[in-house]
């Protein structure tokens, strides 16, 4: 008769806590580990890890799966790399609370912010809550391979309470104050693990307008700051508009700290030129924490930027004007007329139309690169757009033009927006290692057509642990990172290491065969949409509360997932208008 349900044998433990690898066997019975030693005793399912790694199951910080968590039982990518919970509601962007006549304001949102086609989300939701805690009632009730946990988003809080007044930016009134500080207490007693907003000036809605919570007057954040301290629980999260500074932006961090006594996080890069300002706030973050306030940066582990392809959302000439004569087309038949000479020279010489933002990221030649497989995301300088354009004695455009027609209109470029300091990971790696920073930013769950770094733990490990580059980190170092510092940055202290009595979340990773695959577009949203996927291969097991989601690299059809509540959950807690 067997002693335990799972044995994992004989591999080698990275338990999460940074400490010393240690070599032996992980026994789960049920949803929690029994026993972590040397010889344990036989399982009723056994999985040989011999010259693997074990590992607890990753954390990823910053996902947008609000709605693929609806829409959906995979949550891919993020899921395909290790991770076993993803907290979504990022940015403050999301679909609770909502009341029916503000559907589409919030569609508009995440269209533009996150890049989820509005169709996606017309077809895919359900929309079966109005109130936040009614909304977690519905994720709770549905099925998906990893846990989720989510904030309560500022963009659909403050247009509950608000309306119309709220969607165009009008400063609330005491009333709304009001409202929102309680509407959060709700939230948090309900479940919500914190409360995000977002202060980026490029968070665009699809109509091109500030997004609701842009610039928004700081006693509005310290009054929902008063809702997480009523509560007595919760994490806040903001993305800061460091286009306007970080001496101006980083107070928002020390007014909510003090506003709520709750811990603070938010997203930080370096520039890819000018002065290191990064080093800057980690100084400022230093001084938050010795003062007794609680903050951590979220680090993307590799240059943060966009995929663009003439099959996704940005290409180097998708503003051109005479590109809309094309864009309708098949891609194939898009190639064909780019083979025109009379197309070429327009589209080789016009300027960008006005649009998105991120489109201008696509012209950034300095800064732009060919992703092909297996992807390099550390591309040396002269790879560049412009860099390549120098030796052949052309034009950035010409280059960029030449690749799409060589590749059939399949080739990929990456834009790298920043983390990529003089182009070296250099800044990435420094930040990564500071107390108070914490990979993140892989936004799992949105810029379906334009972003895939949900992969970012495997791009860890394999560029930092197992790869030949200069810059190191230890396995157990970068296993810490992406385990139980992750979490409890976002005050998840039940998991991210691996420990008898813990929740059986663990990953058995070949090290020596892992490795990233070049994205992929797949066409398995609602209403037929495409989104970037990126698969491994490494990943021999994937537990989830004991269960196995996935076994080299496939997903096994297992869904124990569920909804991970905040400390302040009271089951008692009702939807509350």
């Amino acid at each position: 008769m067997a002693d335990y349900d799972w044995v994992i044998r004989g591999g080698t433990i990275a338990d999460g806590t940074g400490g010393e690898l240690i070599e032996g066997d992980v026994a789960i019975t049920g949803e929690r580990i029994a026993a972590i030693g040397k010889g344990l005793g036989r399982g009723a399912e056994e999985i040989d890890a011999r010259g693997r790694i074990v590992t607890p199951g990753f954390i990823d910080v910053h996902t947008h799966y609000d709605g693929q968590c609806i829409w959906a039982e995979e949550l891919s990518p993020s899921s395909a790399h290790g991770v076993t919970t993803a907290v979504m509601g990022n940015c403050g962007v999301g679909f609770a609370p909502c009341r029916k006549s503000d559907h589409a304001m919030l569609i508009n949102v995440m269209e533009g912010v996150e890049d989820i086609p509005g169709v996606v989300m017309t077809e895919g939701l359900d929309w079966d809550w109005e109130t936040f805690p009614e909304y977690l009632d519905t994720v709770a009730a549905g099925k998906r391979d990893i846990d989720v946990a989510a904030y309560l988003p500022h963009s659909p809080l403050r247009v509950y309470a608000m309306g119309e007044r709220g969607a165009a930016r009008e400063v609330a009134t005491d009333n709304d104050l009001a409202m929102m500080r309680q509407l959060t207490a709700d939230a948090m007693r309900a479940g919500a693990i914190g409360f995000a907003t977002s202060r980026l000036s490029i968070h665009k809605t699809a109509s091109g307008d500030a997004i609701p919570t842009f610039d928004t007057d700081l006693a509005e954040l310290e009054a929902i700051g008063r809702g997480m301290a009523d509560a007595g629980a919760g994490t806040f999260q903001v993305v800061l508009d460091a286009f306007v500074g970080w001496d101006k932006e980083y107070p928002v961090i020390e007014r909510m700290i003090a506003a709520s006594g709750r811990p603070a996080t938010f997203t930080l890069a370096s520039g890819n030129e000018g002065p290191p300002r990064w080093r800057r706030v980690l100084e400022m973050l230093e001084a938050t924490n010795a003062a007794g306030g609680v903050a951590n940066a979220q680090v993307m582990p590799r240059p943060i930027g966009l995929i663009a392809g003439l099959e996704l959302t940005v290409h180097p000439f998708v503003l051109c004007p005479s590109w809309s004569k094309i864009a309708h087309l098949p891609i194939p038949e898009q190639v064909a007329a780019m083979r025109d000479p009379a197309l070429r020279a327009a589209l080789l010489t016009e300027d960008f139309t006005l649009g998105h933002p991120f489109n201008e990221l696509a012209r950034n030649w300095r800064w732009l690169f060919p992703l092909d497989n297996p992807p390099d995301y550390a591309p040396p300088a002269h790879m560049s757009m412009a860099g390549q354009a120098e030796a052949r004695g052309c034009t950035p455009q010409e280059v960029a033009y030449d690749r799409l027609l060589d590749t059939e209109g399949r080739g990929l470029f990456l834009a790298a927006l920043g983390n990529y300091e003089k182009a070296s990971l250099d800044s990435a790696h420094e930040m990564l290692r500071h107390p108070h920073c914490v990979p993140g930013l892989g936004d799992g769950g949105a810029h379906y057509g334009a972003i895939c770094d949900a992969s970012y733990s495997t791009y860890l490990l394999t560029q930092f642990v197992t790869g030949n580059g200069p810059l190191k980190l230890g396995l157990g170092e970068a296993v810490h990172m992406l385990g139980q510092k992750a979490a409890r940055a976002v005050g998840l202290h039940d998991r991210g290491v691996l420990r008898v009595g813990g929740r059986a979340d663990c990953n058995v990773i070949d090290l020596d065969r892992l490795s990233l695959h070049l994205p992929e577009v797949v066409r398995d949203l609602p209403a037929g949409g495409r989104r970037l996927h990126q698969r491994a291969t490494g990943y021999e097991a994937t537990m989830v509360a004991g269960e196995v989601i996935r076994r080299f690299d496939q997903s096994t059809g297992a869904r124990p997932g569920r909804l991970v509540r905040g400390s302040a959950y009271s089951p008692a807690a009702g939807a509350t208008v």
